[in-house]
């Protein structure tokens, strides 16, 4: 087997921005979708389907990385690299599942605001996993995506707790409370991007 020697391989940055397009057109969906601006169904499908597209390109990169001798950074932080954006495709891709599993009829305004929370952090990561290459002037996207986690977190507790202020049947608060865990799973995971990519640029300054 042949290896790699190539000290100036691209190829990790181009698989790394390509999954961020992924996540943004998901988490763009996802938004549309907790908005009840596109049919659930078939934006649950679509999410799967950039599920599947996300998968194949980490399956790529840990196949490339069998096979490489020098990587632009090491091997370890590019495999954490990919499985936590896989982290965040898989929860919003769940999302989109559920609300199809549940058929959910109706919005409720705390799920489409984690939504739009995670969608500003996969934009945030999507900038910084651009910029990865070049290692600078990322610092101010990782702060960011760390704040938003924050503001996730307490959007969770504020919706959990109107669950039970509402007159709601035991069965949907059940439902809402898989979603918004699962939300904020995928919010959670942004944050975790969000440390990998800081550890990368850390360590070669």
């Amino acid at each position: 087997m042949r290896l790699s020697l190539a000290p100036q391989d691209r190829t990790y940055y181009e698989f790394f921005c390509d999954f961020g397009d992924e996540l943004h057109q998901a988490s763009d969906l996802l938004v549309r979708l907790l908005a009840f601006e596109t049919e659930r169904k078939s934006a649950a499908r679509r999410l799967l389907e950039h599920e599947h597209i996300g998968d194949k390109i980490v399956h790529d990169i840990v196949r490339r990385l069998a096979r490489t001798f020098i990587t632009p950074f090491e091997p370890k932080d590019i495999y954490d690299l990919a499985a936590r954006l896989d982290e965040v495709m898989d929860a919003l891709e769940a999302t989109g599942d559920l609300m199809v599993l549940y058929r959910i009829a109706q919005a409720r305004p705390w799920a489409l605001e984690l939504s739009r929370v995670i969608a500003h952090q996969v934009a945030e990561l999507c900038t910084a996993l651009e910029g990865l290459e070049a290692r600078a002037g990322l610092e101010t996207h990782w702060i960011e995506v760390h704040r938003l986690e924050n503001e996730g977190d307490r959007l969770h507790r504020d919706a959990l707790a109107e669950l039970f202020d509402d007159d709601l049947r035991p069965a949907d608060i059940i439902k809402w409370k898989d979603i918004y865990a699962t939300l904020e799973r995928a919010c959670d995971a942004c944050e975790d991007v969000a440390n990998v990519i800081e550890t990368v640029v850390v360590k070669k300054r």
